[in-house]
């Protein structure tokens, strides 16, 4: 396995798919990176040469990733807590941030669900 900014990247994939498996690097921004190396993005990992490679990772290292793109993230949402505005409270009670309906759904947020005694819901006429 290639190792770029300390992530194992599969070998057996091709250049634009393994480059997603860095945190902050989506398909877009992959075969931006390919371009820019002058890489072909169908080409697979293992068939690139030192010199591909180096190139790749280069091209990568001018973009946040990983670390400091998780603590830059962090620190974003820890800012909205603190200042107390909307979002802030939203990430502070767990509950979708971006205007989700929460009445049904929401359970990614939420967690699963827990049953409270004596809830009926309203009869339906």
């Amino acid at each position: 396995m290639a190792r770029i900014v300390g992530v194992d990247i599969p070998n057996d994939k091709q250049v634009a798919f393994s480059l997603t498996y860095i945190y902050g690097i989506g398909r877009t921004t992959a075969r931006k990176i390919c371009e820019a190396a002058k890489v072909d993005p169908a080409i697979r990992v293992k068939d690139l040469s030192d010199d591909q490679m180096n190139a790749i990772r280069t091209e990568v290292s001018k973009i946040k990733v990983e670390g400091d793109l998780r603590r830059e993230v962090a620190l974003n949402i820890k800012r909205l807590t603190e200042i107390g505005c909307y979002r802030g409270q939203r990430h502070k009670k767990g509950l979708p941030v971006r205007g989700q309906r929460t009445k049904t759904n929401a359970r990614t947020r939420k967690g699963p669900r827990k049953t409270i005694a004596n809830k009926k819901s309203a009869p339906q006429g």
